[in-house]
């Protein structure tokens, strides 16, 4: 800057000539925050023990130390977002037995992000017309009756229009030339009539390509790549519930030209519907990170841990006369350890819903789900030592309704 530029630059800022006159940075002149600052006790939200489950509305899970400080130490530098996609994409590909994998903007995003890629290949006047599919000759996607429910909306927001068909010989009549994809959400499994082989087999024998949604169904770890294995073209994944990784981030994996062609409408690409879809670098290196950790984590030791959880818990709460006390594992979402609590209401004087009104006033506050006559509780999500508090708190609860 010239010396007469600089002279009336400062003639009106006074204070930030001040500080360059007198030497002194312009930091000084800031508060001092280097006092560690808790924002979320500055803003009064309540913070709650977890023993509900992976719940988005619930912030779904905590990220271990080793993703923080990825996320922490890689915000200090400038890397370009395609290089990191590419690098982080062989890596996660690699581990969970695909041809190419990108981090997204959560399961949702890959679910788009996937379907636009099936629509348009590589196409980039394809990419831009999105959601307008009048002059594409592919826009249907099959869906099983019991797996179309309100996430196939992350499919039609390409544009594509959903096909219901119930058994295997209404799919294969229903593949015709306008059938993009055929679509399959896990957690619907157990309800419909094509299982997941015949589902592949069928996509295979026709050359539409094959979408599963297993969102929250890991554990068991294998679902990492089993649906790669079983031969799904693609393979969708929450990020931030059992893996713990971000909870914006998630996983699309499957076949390299159909990730290639995904990317296209993910940023940082413009003029498409997945500009929005936006993950940063600290999400992509540390759902890396999480992924890495959580299928290097000692699943049969950490099965033992929880099942030793839901034990303390259903011995407090059977303390209680009237109380009774259900373990089991969910068929799919959350597959892990969970605890049933229900009770005779003439000798236990509260419903589920009170009791989840009382253990979520009291301190520190706890999280569960309840049912029209119990309350079900996982221990997944629970810190070291909450599944005692958590008993403590739901034996007190119990003992003082009943009579």
């Amino acid at each position: 800057m010239k010396r007469r530029d600089l002279i009336k630059y400062l003639s009106v800022a006074p204070v930030a000539g001040a500080a360059i006159g007198t030497g002194i940075p312009f930091q000084s002149f800031a508060k001092n925050t280097s006092a560690k600052r808790d924002v979320i006790k500055e803003l009064g939200l309540r913070t709650f023990i977890n023993a509900a489950g992976t719940y988005t509305t619930m912030t779904a899970s905590l990220m271990h130390d080793e993703v923080v400080d990825t996320i922490q130490s890689s915000s200090n530098h400038f890397v370009m977002i395609n290089e990191v996609q590419d690098k982080v994409g062989e890596k996660i590909a690699a581990m969970c037995h695909a041809e190419s994998a990108m981090v997204t903007a959560g399961c949702w995003s890959a679910l788009v992000l996937g379907t636009a890629g099936v629509l348009t290949g590589m196409d980039r006047k394809k990419v831009a017309l999105l959601p307008n599919l009048s002059t594409f000759q592919k826009s249907e996607i099959i869906v099983q009756k019991a797996h179309n429910v309100a996430y196939v909306h992350a499919l039609t927001n390409t544009g594509a229009t959903i096909v219901e068909v119930e058994t295997a010989q209404e799919m294969e009549k229903a593949i015709n030339s306008k059938t993009a994809m055929m679509w399959f959400l896990n957690s619907s499994g157990p309800m419909g009539l094509v299982k997941h082989e015949e589902f592949v087999t069928i996509g295979k024998k026709y050359n539409v390509p094959t979408m599963i949604d297993m969102a929250a169904d890991v554990p068991p770890v294998e679902n990492l790549w089993k649906y790669n294995d079983l031969g799904f073209d693609l393979v969708c994944v929450s990020g931030g519930k059992a893996i713990c990784g971000p909870q914006s981030a998630g996983l699309l994996m499957g076949r390299k030209d159909l990730i290639a062609a995904a990317r296209l409408s993910a940023p940082p690409s413009g003029g498409n519907i997945g500009r929005g879809m936006k993950v940063n670098k600290e999400e992509i290196l540390g759902m890396y990170v999480a992924l890495e950790k959580y299928i290097n984590t000692d699943h049969v030791a950490e099965w033992k841990m929880w099942e030793d959880r839901v034990d303390n818990i259903k011995n407090a709460a059977g303390k209680v006369n009237g109380v009774s006390t259900e373990t089991f594992v969910p068929p799919v979402a959350n597959h892990t350890p969970s605890l049933k609590i229900s009770w005779d209401q003439t000798k236990v004087k509260t419903t589920p819903k009170d009791l989840l009104k009382n253990l979520q006033d009291g301190s520190p506050s706890i999280e569960v789900m309840t049912g029209p006559d119990s309350i079900n509780i996982t221990v997944f999500m629970l810190k070291k030592g909450e599944d005692k508090i958590v008993a403590k708190r739901i034996q007190e609860e119990l003992s003082k309704a009943s009579i």
